[in-house]
């Protein structure tokens, strides 16, 4: 659907960041929807959770996301706001290997909904490496793309009273900072190390940026979608349906069978075939 046909078309939204996302989401909504998104300084995301862990994230994804949403949109007096979370370890779907869920929001206060779209994350430097001061860690740095993607360094282990920002240095992009840092690190740990991790904030990860413009792509595609029976902006999939017959006995599997979509806005619902499988319906 081309930007003149889009419902934001012309608006602005605020978008409540710290950490430049603008930078990764502006153009894909702007191209898509001819929404223009505006970025307050004043804005502190972090009060309400911290990538680095100091400050524990307040809610769940979504309750953050919005409540940051929502942050940008007392901020700036605007109708419509949009926020991100991320949270990266194991794959969710392959344990051994790394990756991330990413959750983007959008908050239109005029057609009073909340819209979600999430991307499950398979490309991603995130890492995590404990070392002593003087040992070799050029492998890790390496995978980890230092250094054009940021590091943060933390005491491995802390006294039990110990505060959690002790020692804790981020943004690290330079080597000479890298080693300093976990030769602090080390000496307050209690086992003499330090813990060197991927600083997945956007502004430090280009690999995450990245990530970023997708899911702006998949949230501009749910919002010029319209729902077929109320026409509000944000029709897209909510669920999904087990299932899928098995090949050799016929009988149901755990694979998906079917996809639900539904409105953000009203309460009508479609179940349609994957769109991966014509057949999956059974005709």
């Amino acid at each position: 659907m081309s930007t003149a046909r889009s419902p934001y078309f012309g608006r602005h939204a605020v978008l409540a960041t710290m950490h430049h996302k603008q930078v990764a989401l502006g153009p894909v909504l702007h191209e898509a929807l001819g929404l223009s998104l505006l970025s307050s300084a004043n804005i502190d995301t972090d009060q309400l959770g911290t990538f680095a862990g100091e400050i524990p994230r307040k809610g769940s994804m979504r309750e953050v996301a919005i409540a940051k949403a929502r942050l940008g949109m007392q901020s700036t007096g605007l109708a419509l706001g949009i926020a991100s979370e991320g949270s990266f370890g194991p794959h969710p779907f392959v344990p051994l290997m790394p990756g991330g869920i990413e959750l983007l929001t959008f908050v239109d206060d005029e057609r009073d909904f909340v819209a979600h779209e999430t991307l499950v994350v398979d490309e991603t430097n995130f890492g995590v490496c404990v070392v002593a001061p003087g040992q070799a860690f050029d492998k890790f740095l390496r995978r980890a793309q230092f250094p054009s993607h940021g590091m943060i360094v933390r005491p491995n282990a802390l006294a039990r009273n110990a505060a959690r920002s002790l020692a804790l240095v981020k943004g690290i992009t330079d080597h000479s900072t890298l080693i300093d840092a976990i030769a602090d690190a080390a000496h307050q740990s209690t086992d003499g190390k330090a813990s060197i991790e991927s600083d997945m904030r956007a502004h430090f990860n280009p690999t995450r940026m990245r990530s970023l413009s997708l899911l702006g792509a998949q949230l501009a595609r749910r919002l010029n979608s319209l729902c077929p029976a109320c026409a509000s902006p944000g029709w897209g999939k909510i669920d999904v349906r087990q299932g899928l017959p098995c090949e050799a006995c016929g009988m149901p599997t755990e694979m998906v069978l079917s996809e639900v979509f539904g409105c953000v806005r009203c309460e009508h619902r479609e179940t349609r075939p994957r769109r991966d499988w014509p057949d999956a319906n059974g005709s």
